[in-house]
């Protein structure tokens, strides 16, 4: 079995997996749904194909960062919208309160068979088009594609290998906890989420329940990368907190 290591780092985030409308909230960890949206983006797959081969990867996630919730009042459609009945609506713009996570970091792994792993490390690696972190307005500030993402290990130990995604030492020994939090699908898991993705196809969108399991693993090793200096793009400086 193989494993695919793909981070998800920006200055927002958001993973809705239940609103719609006027309200819309965002998980503390990104969904199935989201992860398997950004494949789909990587590889140009269109909305109307199938995801069940996508779907169907195991998927874990290791929280390097757990990021703040920040609100946003929105506002939409000045200068005239279509609604459902046809007529264009040019007075009445669609407010809306829209929740993000800021400053967050993850590692994200799935599980599966190693050739369609490959094929999503390639694509990850030149996308076919623009990849977001839950909605479109969360481009991430660091690529999701690890040149050194694809392994040959189980996901749980792919996710306690990989060193973590920061290179602050500061943040690293005086802000990271000991114990990092984890989530793993696990069909026996007490915990459901929404987002499990059969179509993403507009107007016949469909999700099923998802159980996943909630633990915590020691706090990966400290090797930050040599070569990126914008990775600290999420930490706290810190020589502006000494």
């Amino acid at each position: 079995m193989a494993t695919l290591l793909l981070r998800c780092v920006a200055p927002l985030q958001s993973w809705d997996t239940q609103s719609r409308f006027r309200v819309r909230t965002t998980g503390r960890e990104p969904s199935k749904s989201g992860i398997v949206g950004l494949v789909c983006a990587a590889l140009g797959r269109p909305r109307t194909e199938p995801v069940a081969d996508l779907a169907v990867l195991r998927m874990g996630i290791r929280v390097d960062k757990e990021g703040s919730i920040l609100r946003d009042w929105h506002t939409a459609g000045k200068g005239g919208y279509l609604k459902a009945g046809g007529s264009i609506e040019r007075k009445n713009p669609i407010p809306s309160t829209r929740y993000y996570l800021s400053d967050a970091a993850f590692l994200v792994g799935l599980e599966g068979d190693k050739t369609l792993l490959q094929q999503l490390h390639a694509a990850l690696s030149n996308p076919h088009w623009m990849l977001f972190l839950g909605r479109k307005a969360c481009p991430p500030s660091l690529p999701p594609y690890l040149p050194n993402g694809l392994k040959d290990e189980s996901l749980l130990d792919a996710l306690k290998a990989y060193p973590w995604l920061g290179s602050n030492r500061y943040y690293y020994n005086h802000k990271l906890d000991d114990r990092v939090r984890v989530v793993l699908d696990d069909d026996a898991g007490p915990q459901v989420r929404h987002d499990h993705p059969i179509s993403f196809e507009k107007g016949k969108r469909q999700f099923a329940p998802r159980r996943v399991n909630t633990t915590f693993i020691d706090k990966p090793s400290f090797q930050p990368e040599q070569t990126s200096k914008v990775s600290e793009t999420f930490e706290v400086s810190a020589e502006k907190e000494v």
